[in-house]
């Protein structure tokens, strides 16, 4: 009988989701919510700081994890930002090219430090932003939920948001029982000496468009067409990736849109402070919304793309998902390939595996004959998949079940894994197998 230890003190969904799909595929399983008997076969599918990784990686041959070790150049922006700049000095001609906006690393505590920053790793920033009115992000390279993103186009809006975040630190120093919820930007305030690493990403200013009220959901009626109205919102994709091993990598077929809660806005047309919610389509800062904001991109087919104003109105195609979804094949891919380059912050064991959340944006020209290109945003360890919502749990209930089937089962019944035979490019259990490699761990 095999043994596994399901742990998730924060995640009850993930929880519950892990022990369906073990009785389904493993029903012998034994799970339990602590660590085994040593030596003995088992595996450990938990959240990360669950896991015994010394065991893992001392006992490959009877332990499975849910998690590898090192992992860091995928889900820590700044260390992604990193990764994929060596990997393009060594291959210009990789599609990350293409695919990964233009980013600075800056590494700061306090707003005082930004004149040396800016006479150093800023330097050719501070050229651009002098020269044109072009916009950037700010992200801090490890929060998450949306917190810290900020948008900016000139060396003083960049100040100010590094003195907005000194003054709520200072403030919370002075008022230690503030709970920190607030209206607006503040909510999602950092305190920069505690994060330090941040970076600057070139703001994509033509993003597909759509308006999901096109897609009712939860008993809503569909508008008819005299009652549409060309109401644009943004969105980012959301798609499932699986790494098993060392290495073979797919991505989950059923990919999400999340949208923002307002309607977009270039940050041109602002008339005053930026309203953040026009842009910011983190599900974690739009609880309170449901799964209002929430779509399968499968569902978006026959909506109307509303990116252009000046264009001739056509619609979302099956064509144009395929080839969104052969174009994040290829991403994740590079993305990868680039990541097992760097072999002190990415080391994958061939007796682990993970599921990673990865967040896409389109954009969109009407002009080009490459009509969409997606860029990569960032990789999510442990992704906050409750905020998907009821209405699509049964796609989160077949991913968990295809990750028992391929990344589990091989192992506890000691067979061939199924990814020996499996050709790129082709999906089984919904799961696209998108690389494949045999690296030394």
């Amino acid at each position: 009988m095999s043994v596994a230890k399901v742990i998730w003190p924060s995640a009850p969904l993930t929880d519950s989701l892990i022990r369906n799909a073990l009785s389904q595929v493993l029903p012998d399983v034994q799970i339990t919510d602590s660590n085994p008997a040593s030596n003995s076969r088992h595996v450990q599918w938990s959240s990360y700081d669950e896991i015994d990784h010394e065991l893992v990686n001392l006992q490959r041959e009877s332990v499975l994890s849910s998690s590898y070790t090192f992992r860091k150049c995928l889900i820590r922006k700044h260390f992604l930002s990193r990764c994929i700049s060596s990997y393009l000095t060594k291959k210009p001609d990789s599609l990350l090219k293409h695919a990964w906006p233009r980013t600075y690393e800056i590494e700061i505590s306090f707003v005082d430090e930004l004149d040396e920053i800016f006479a150093d790793e800023l330097w050719e920033l501070g050229q651009e932003l002098e020269a044109s009115q072009t916009w950037w992000i700010l992200k801090p390279g490890m929060a998450d939920r949306g917190n810290g993103i900020r948008l900016f186009k000139d060396r003083a809006s960049l100040e100010g948001i590094f003195q907005e975040f000194e003054d709520e630190d200072d403030d919370d120093d002075d008022d230690p029982g503030q709970d920190g919820e607030t209206e607006g930007q503040d909510s999602t305030a950092v305190v920069t000496s505690q994060l330090r690493h941040f970076v600057i990403q070139q703001y994509l200013s033509n993003p597909l468009l759509f308006d999901p009220l096109e897609v009712p959901v939860n008993g809503s009626t569909k508008p008819s067409p005299e009652e549409l109205q060309d109401v644009a919102y943004q969105f980012h994709l959301r798609a499932y990736c699986v790494a098993s091993g060392a290495l073979t990598l797919y991505l989950y077929d059923r990919i999400l849109a999340l949208f923002s809660s307002k309607p977009y806005q270039h940050p041109d047309l602002h008339q005053n402070e930026i309203d953040l919610a026009c842009h910011l389509t983190n599900t974690s800062l739009q609880a309170h919304r449901g799964e209002e904001g929430v779509r399968l991109m499968n569902e978006l087919v026959g909506c109307r793309v509303l990116s252009h104003s000046g264009e001739t109105r056509r619609t979302f195609a099956e064509e144009d998902v395929a080839n969104i979804t052969s174009q994040m094949l290829h991403v994740l891919r590079e993305t990868f390939e680039a990541a097992l380059r760097d072999p002190i912050n990415f080391q994958p064991l061939p007796n682990a595996f993970e599921l990673f959340g990865v967040d896409f944006l389109v954009t969109h020209s009407a002009n080009d004959p490459e009509r969409w290109q997606v860029q990569l945003l960032e990789i999510n360890a442990e992704p906050a998949i409750e905020l998907t919502g009821p209405r699509l749990k049964w796609i989160l209930e077949d991913l968990f079940i295809a990750m028992a089937e391929v990344c589990v089962k091989p192992f506890t019944d000691a067979i061939r894994k199924e990814s020996d035979d499996w050709p790129d490019g082709e999906a089984r259990h919904h799961l696209i197998k998108c690389l494949g490699r045999k690296v030394r761990s």
